[in-house]
């Protein structure tokens, strides 16, 4: 048995949930695993393991959790915590993920969406944690993944002119959202994270995951998250009826939201571009790269908004389509090129 073992075992059994047997629910993009301990009859809860030594902690998803309680939202209640070795033991709150109840049941894909939505304009309207700003120095970095990591993959170098070229010009695009009033942004507010919950009331009825990276910045993040999914395909029709709902519930300037919206659409599906690559080539988890052209539609799409003007060109010239060919060569890079 591996130390690991050795000390979820001693976590488990401390929390009064020693020798139950587990399943894995799921791991994801980071080194986190979540396995469901049952002792029959719907008893159930959840165990994170988030391992320290490859840099996960469980504190940030502590405090945002005590957060989205407070504010009448459905996320996990915590049972039981060890923060120094990377343990949570964590409500169960099922298996029905919007992406997979709207695949069984796309009838319910407008409620579910409508419902996502709702817990947006729920959120917004509540204090904000004390949390890092998520400000146009941040983002800027972030969106310049793409070059870190898709342009090496594709072309084999990273042409550092264009990216700094790319980086003043979007940071100038950036910099205007700073001065609008923060909002908690959870980051990965997507259908694959959003557990629906029917039982419950209100914005009650959206179980929350994945929010541990959480931070303060623009209130159409979230949004564009959810409506611009690198994961499934959203309509022009539902994402255009998501933002139109979220306006009317706030009063927000429509165009100057929308402009938002479409500056923060390139900062997200850039870095997810970067984030895709990096995934495959450094990480060794191909299955990524099959999403990129769906993360390039959403690209595209944004670029065609006028605030964006001076960016797209910068973009178009030095990012390659993503070509079947190109995409297999990030493939064939799998696990071959270490993290700087």
């Amino acid at each position: 048995m591996s130390d690991r073992a050795t000390l979820i075992d001693a976590f488990l059994a401390q929390a009064g949930w020693g020798q139950i047997p587990r399943t894995l629910v799921a791991g994801d993009a980071s080194n986190r695993r979540y396995e469901r301990l049952s002792r029959g009859a719907g008893d159930t809860v959840i165990l994170m393991d988030a391992p320290p030594e490859k840099g996960e902690d469980v504190r940030p998803f502590v405090q945002i959790t005590n957060h989205l309680r407070a504010a009448g939202l459905s996320a996990p209640q915590i049972y039981a915590q060890d923060e120094h070795q990377g343990f949570l033991l964590i409500e169960d709150l099922g298996d029905d993920l919007f992406a997979r109840v709207m695949k069984d049941r796309p009838a319910l894909e407008t409620p579910l969406y409508q419902a996502s939505i709702d817990v947006l304009i729920h959120l917004h309207r509540t204090p904000t944690p004390d949390l890092p700003r998520y400000d146009a120095d941040v983002t800027t970095k972030l969106a310049a993944l793409a070059y870190d990591w898709y342009q090496r993959g594709t072309k084999g170098a990273i042409d550092t002119s264009a990216k700094a070229a790319f980086e003043r010009a979007f940071h100038t695009c950036l910099a205007p959202l700073d001065s609008v009033p923060p909002v908690l942004i959870q980051r990965d507010y997507h259908a694959e994270n959003l557990i629906w919950l029917p039982d419950r009331d209100g914005p009650r009825r959206v179980g929350l995951l994945d929010y541990q990276d959480a931070m303060l910045g623009h209130p159409a993040y979230d949004l564009v998250s959810i409506a611009q999914d690198a994961r499934r395909d959203v309509s022009d029709d539902m994402a255009t009826d998501m933002v139109q709902r979220y306006l009317d519930a706030t009063g927000i300037d429509a165009e100057a939201f929308k402009t938002a919206y479409a500056v923060l659409g390139i900062q997200r599906n850039m870095r997810i571009l970067g984030v895709f690559a990096r995934l495959s080539m450094a990480y060794g988890k191909p299955h990524y790269v099959d999403l990129i052209p769906r993360v390039w539609g959403h690209i595209q799409t944004n670029l065609a908004h006028p605030a964006l003007s001076t960016v797209a060109p910068l973009i178009l010239a030095a990012l390659p389509v993503p070509t079947p060919a190109l995409l297999q060569r990030l493939k064939d890079q799998c696990a071959t090129i270490p993290l700087p």
